[in-house]
């Protein structure tokens, strides 16, 4: 639960410009999708994913470090980890669980016997799309997961994209489909106080100082 009175505090000390700002990103904010991405081993490839997911919308992003364990590449992601929520797992299986826990169905984005082309994919259901290694695609676990498998058509020679240019097809598509779409896909008015509450805390300099003199 939110301290409202803390959050209007807070927000109190932040530019009306600021405020608005937060009030019309979050507008377009969702959770009825959610990424994952697999064991990326170059860095920039799953900043780049964050970007994206900031950029169109998706407020959660889950990494799976399970062989490489780095950290968010911050010029590639351009500030986008402090508005985008970010899950760490240490392992493949344990993100399926969380996830097949929040409802979300397993989306496998590779092409499969059973797969549909990305104009194809149904958007109404809650959805969590992982994207595999730069240099194996998705885990054999993955697949076996999985609800659903989508593709991008391609007509050319080349057999695959790389990760982070397929993440922003794939994202920039679903979203603009969602938003046009009668799916109740918007935030829940908890999650804005929440978010709220995050962004205006990250925007403050020097917040433990402040925060400790507000609750003495």
């Amino acid at each position: 639960m939110v301290d409202i009175e803390y959050l209007n505090f807070l927000e109190n000390i932040l530019t009306n410009e600021r405020k608005a700002r937060f009030t019309s990103v979050l507008a377009e904010r969702t959770n009825h999708f959610t990424i994952a991405v697999e064991d990326i081993f170059q860095m920039h490839n799953a900043s780049a994913v964050m970007r994206s997911c900031e950029v169109f919308g998706i407020q959660n992003l889950n990494v799976v470090e399970e062989k490489y364990g780095k950290t968010i590449d911050k010029e590639i992601a351009m500030g986008a980890q402090k508005w985008v929520d970010i899950n760490r797992y240490d392992s493949i299986g344990d993100c399926i669980k969380s996830l097949k826990a929040k409802n979300y169905q397993i989306v496998a984005t590779t092409p499969h016997k059973d797969d549909c082309l990305l104009q194809d994919f149904d958007i109404s259901k809650p959805s969590a799309l992982f994207f595999g290694t730069e240099r194996n695609g998705l885990s054999q676990e993955v697949l076996d997961a999985a609800d659903a498998f989508v593709k991008i058509p391609m007509v050319g020679f080349t057999e695959s994209l790389n990760i982070s240019v397929s993440a922003a097809i794939i994202i920039q598509n679903i979203m603009e489909r969602l938003k046009r779409s009668d799916i109740d896909w918007k935030l829940s008015n908890e999650e804005i106080l929440n978010l709220r509450l995050q962004w205006a805390k990250s925007s403050i300099k020097d917040i433990k100082r402040i925060e400790e003199r507000y609750y003495q």
